[in-house]
């Protein structure tokens, strides 16, 4: 008897050193990763590596039942952890138990393991789950399109809560697994490489993988009857578009755009580099909408973009985004310049292309088109704030800021660093500041002055982007009007027509 207390003793001596000493050492995560544009989004205490999101959809009724499942690491001692999610739960699972869950804010799911979990261990959260999305708002708006055939998930900077649930930041990348059971006669389009698909008793399934990191608001979801066409690249990368069948006088100006995909990714890749995903594509479903948006691998298209025909242009600026914004992406949603900026900035190149106008003549045709007090000038593309981070100014000051650099550090090095950039943080995040830093290391140069000029300073710069050793027109002083713009370029208006890529979309 004695000797079987002092084991007793041993075994609880044994246990208490193998916990924290206080409960304390656990905490909640976070219900936001601290952005400042959107708080509440994203969640601390876990980072997210993969997400297996199983669904099936019925596009008559628009019911969703789904199961996913998340592996993520945890980053503090986790006594409870948020994910971003709108639609029902009916179950959740940490590391094969149950866990109590609740819900708060808009899109806070609540989750508390049956065991708390402690930093640096990995852990499996499995939710199940099923609504109605179109009939779920958050903020007033819903991500959740339906078509007259089904429906798609694109938005930006949110659309994951209504089909799954996630740590809904930039900052947190992972890979995708999403399998989709719809009836016989639909298809379903989502990111990566369509890894199957099995039919069974009136319903198929569609399986894509995503195995390269993706931001959520990158994931893509559409439900529908399509068109598909598949093809290579001239450099052998599969290609994946796809077109709804009623798109209407639509139809022949979306696909002799988005057929275009392949040439155009493989001349890109000569100004950014190798393309960093396994396939590329993209789909032009029916949906009322007016943007377009950069879903990794599988970019989103409203027919509107093609309402005045063919435009290759807003190919371009979709595609840019694989490199600028998917591959490399924002670390905070201010630095909203880092996609935008840069992406507009690779049609300033097609133009040159195009011989439809160089990038220097499109940049003084921005300059000298907003007079010093339109408010154009006072949106800053480095920081504009939620209200305007879509706003025109950001895309064409911002692609003039992309300009400007190009002048002050000369085409060699500016070059270097379009290809660099990119090349150098693959798969990851970046900020302004580190691309400044990035910059000054490959042109040896100080660009403090160029980027807060053109980036972060709220009225119109005293001279416009000329190149060196160019006197500064009339035309560009800050004072010139209308009557005196210089030349509208020839690809002015196709450019223009991207500039609601991102309208609506709230």
């Amino acid at each position: 008897m004695r000797k079987r207390l002092i084991v007793s003793a041993a075994s609880a001596l044994s246990l208490f050193l193998a916990v924290p000493a206080s409960a304390a050492d656990f905490q909640p995560g976070a219900p936001g990763v601290g952005d400042s544009y959107y708080p509440t989004y994203g969640n601390g205490g876990y980072d997210v590596s993969h997400y297996d999101i199983r669904l099936k959809y019925q596009p008559a009724t628009d019911e969703l039942e789904g199961t996913t499942t998340i592996l993520a690491t945890a980053t503090q001692d986790l006594s409870r952890f948020n994910l971003d999610f709108a639609l029902n739960v009916s179950e959740v699972r940490v590391n094969g138990r149950i866990a109590t869950f609740a819900t708060s804010g808009e899109q806070e799911l609540e989750i508390t393991p049956a065991r708390p979990l402690a930093k640096g261990s990995q852990a499996t959260v499995v939710v199940r789950y099923k609504g109605v999305p179109s009939t779920v708002k958050k903020y007033g708006f819903t991500a959740w399109l339906r078509t007259p055939d089904g429906a798609v998930a694109a938005g930006e900077p949110e659309s994951a809560w209504w089909w799954f649930p996630s740590n809904d930041h930039p900052s947190d990348k992972a890979t995708f697994d999403v399998s989709v059971l719809v009836p016989d006669g639909n298809q379903v389009i989502s990111n990566g490489v369509l890894a199957g698909t099995s039919s069974q008793a009136g319903w198929t399934r569609y399986s894509w993988r995503e195995n390269k990191p993706q931001a959520t608001y990158l994931a893509t979801l559409a439900v529908g009857k399509f068109d598909v066409t598949r093809d290579t690249t001239p450099s052998g990368l599969p290609i994946y578009n796809a077109y709804s069948k009623d798109l209407g006088d639509n139809a022949d100006a979306a696909r002799s755009s988005v057929e275009r995909t392949g040439e155009l990714v493989d001349w890109l890749s000569g100004y950014l580099g190798e393309y960093p995903f396994s396939s590329i594509g993209g789909y032009v479903p029916n949906v009322p909408t007016g943007y377009a948006l950069e879903t990794q691998t599988r970019i989103f298209y409203s027919p509107r973009q093609f309402a005045r025909g063919s435009n290759a242009s807003v190919v371009v600026h979709e595609l840019a985004h694989q490199w600028y914004g998917d591959s490399v992406s924002l670390n905070r949603w201010s630095d909203i310049w880092l996609n935008e900026g840069f992406a507009r900035y690779a049609q300033f190149l097609w133009s040159e292309h195009e011989n439809e106008g160089t990038a220097q003549e499109l940049a003084d045709y921005v300059y000298s088109s907003h007079p010093a007090d339109d408010p154009f000038w006072t949106i800053k593309p480095g920081d504009p704030g939620p209200d305007n981070q879509f706003s025109s100014a950001v895309y064409e000051r911002g692609a003039v800021a992309v300009h400007a650099l190009r002048n002050a550090v000369g085409d060699e090095k500016f070059f270097r660093i379009l290809k660099g950039w990119p090349t150098e943080r693959r798969y990851g995040n970046g900020t302004i500041p580190e691309f400044q830093a990035y910059a000054e290391r490959i042109s040896g140069q100080p660009l403090g002055d160029v980027l807060n000029t053109w980036l972060f300073t709220a009225s119109k710069p005293a001279v416009g982007p000329v190149a060196p050793g160019t006197a500064v027109a009339a035309s560009l002083a800050p004072g010139a009007d209308a009557g005196r713009l210089p030349a509208e370029p020839k690809s002015w208006k196709k450019i223009q027509e991207t500039n609601s890529v991102h309208e609506g979309e709230r």
